[in-house]
């Protein structure tokens, strides 16, 4: 693997920007119920928005219901569940679903099984499970091979690991698929894509961004196949304030270039 980058260049271009939310836009918590996006940093991604024609989307493993929440009052193009259900710039909605008799056996074995290791949690998100163990690190083990288990009665699933949860998730959906999709859409289409993450959930997005010859961006300690890294959420703050301003500098060079052009022509 090459060595990454530490700090990633201020970019300038048509630009299409893709974000993970929990440790990239907001501080992972104890608790996915206190994790928030600072009103500051909602309001820069609406900004950033605007400059790019939209071109701008959540990309992360929680449900779109949550994320609309976290990036109110903005309404973004959205990939939820890791790509199983997406939305683009039209609202309109694509979604990708589990038999139903799936998601009822499914939920009642996993429910059943955590009952018995205590401190660990269910989330159920309709066409995924998360099985978290953040308060309970000595689960691991057992997390792990019940999901495993999961697997193996029910290969529509696929296994997904990430910090202090795995999630089992319809096979073949990933984040990498959801950018994909986005990346063949407007405003997307045609852009050089960013994508900023954390998770091994990531990789997959970072995979396909690098292949679109866009840039990727690490955030915190770990192995990754991104072009570079930031050290932590507030870093990402920091670099996507400054690539604000300078994506304003640049246009606003460009339009004096343009009034002097114009102003030169007219004498």
């Amino acid at each position: 693997m090459a060595e990454v980058a530490s700090v990633p260049p201020l970019l300038s271009g048509n630009l299409a920007f893709f974000f993970d939310l929990d440790g990239t836009l907001a501080e992972i918590k104890p608790h996915p119920d206190q994790v928030y996006i600072p009103a500051a940093v909602r309001t820069l991604l609406q900004k950033m928005s605007l400059m790019s024609g939209g071109a701008l989307a959540l990309i992360s493993g929680r449900s779109m219901t949550e994320l609309d929440k976290l990036a109110t009052p903005f309404h973004f193009p959205l990939a939820g569940v890791h790509g199983a259900e997406r939305r683009d710039i039209n609202d309109k909605t694509h979604v990708v679903a589990l038999p139903e008799q799936v998601v009822t056996a499914l939920h009642q074995h996993l429910s059943n099984a955590l009952l018995q290791l205590p401190g660990t949690e269910l989330e159920a998100k309709g066409m995924a499970f998360a099985l978290h163990y953040r308060q309970a690190p000595e689960a691991e083990e057992a997390i792990f091979e019940l999901a495993q288990q999961m697997t193996q009665r029910f290969p529509e699933l696929a296994l997904q690991p990430g910090k202090c949860v795995v999630e089992l998730k319809p096979l073949g959906i990933d984040k990498g698929a959801a950018i994909r999709a986005f990346m063949q859409e407007a405003p997307f289409a045609g852009r050089t894509p960013i994508f900023i993450g954390d998770d091994l959930t990531d990789e997959a997005g970072f995979k396909q961004v690098n292949a679109l010859g866009g840039v990727t961006i690490k955030v915190g300690n770990g192995d990754t196949i991104a072009n570079f890294r930031l050290a932590n959420v507030r870093m990402v703050y920091h670099w996507l304030g400054k690539l604000t301003q300078h994506i304003e500098q640049q246009k606003s060079d460009i339009l004096r270039g343009e009034d002097y052009e114009s102003l030169s022509g007219s004498l």
